[in-house]
């Protein structure tokens, strides 16, 4: 199973990601990306994640798929604490990455368009 935890729900994705993902996982499973306040304190922070780690870890030990992460990518101090929390009890956490194609309309005025590359392992540092 793979959650993913983040502002793209997996109707949003295209073709090429939710095959890959399919095809490591098994299942998507969208989970609501919470809108974090800017002026919450790492307090406020500590407590979300715990909410969201807590979710995460009952969603997966219902999984049957052999392979499980959660694709984690948002707000970054959210992040970065629930990745420390799901990486201590062996939970894979991944993200997606994206080639940016930008396209000037005109002098003033771009477009940018993303396509997937591929899911990349965060990694588990021992400092």
């Amino acid at each position: 199973m793979l959650l993913n935890l983040s502002n793209h729900p997996k109707s949003t994705w295209g073709k090429k990601q939710t095959e890959i993902a399919i095809a490591l996982y098994g299942t998507i499973t969208d989970i609501n990306f919470p809108a974090i306040d800017p002026e919450a304190d790492e307090k406020e922070i500590h407590k979300l994640t715990k909410e969201y780690f807590e979710d995460c870890k009952k969603l997966l030990s219902q999984s049957t798929d052999k392979n499980n992460a959660v694709h984690i990518m948002g707000e970054m101090t959210f992040c970065f604490t629930l990745i420390k929390m799901l990486q201590q009890y062996n939970i894979k956490c991944i993200a997606s990455t994206t080639r940016r194609i930008v396209t000037k309309n005109n002098s003033l005025t771009k477009t940018s368009r993303f396509e997937f590359v591929q899911f990349r392992k965060y990694p588990k540092l021992k400092l």
